[in-house]
């Protein structure tokens, strides 16, 4: 802590897996277009370990651009006081495997719109033309009481 500042504080491993895994945050991930300029757009995820998997359409924008270029990054943050935020950056993989895009979307959806709609939610985004994607991070930046 400084005079008139503050310190943010760093994650450890443990605690921005312990914070991406909380609640219902949605996170913002950011994608390469074709001509370089990056795209965003919100996604309901989960991890596996440090890996952080969701679903998203074949044929969407980051769709697209994650099949052409692998990179993206996913950023999580707490908007409350004192704040925190996650950055996930690295490259993806891609799987048009039903079953398992059925398990992981199952997992998301019991997360975002529980358990009692989990079923529905899973069998509803795990159908072909859908994209298990699996997030693997390359850099992990978590910084916890930014305006403490």
């Amino acid at each position: 802590m400084t005079q008139h500042g503050f310190m943010a504080q760093t994650m450890t491993d443990s605690e921005w897996r312990e914070f991406l895994a909380s609640g219902t945050r949605t996170g913002k991930l950011s994608t390469v277009r074709a001509d370089g300029s990056p795209h965003i757009a919100p996604v309901w995820f989960v991890l596996d370990g440090s890996d952080v998997l969701f679903t998203t359409g074949a044929d969407t924008v980051k769709g697209r651009n994650l099949a052409r270029d692998g990179r993206a990054a996913l950023c999580v943050d707490d908007e409350r006081p004192p704040f925190a935020f996650v950055v996930v950056r690295g490259r993806v993989e891609l799987s048009e495997d039903l079953p398992d895009m059925q398990m992981w979307a199952t997992r998301i959806a019991a997360r975002y719109m529980g358990q009692e709609k989990a079923e529905e939610y899973g069998a509803r985004n795990a159908v072909p033309g859908e994209l298990l994607v699996r997030l693997r991070p390359g850099k992990v930046t978590g910084l916890a009481a930014v305006a403490d």
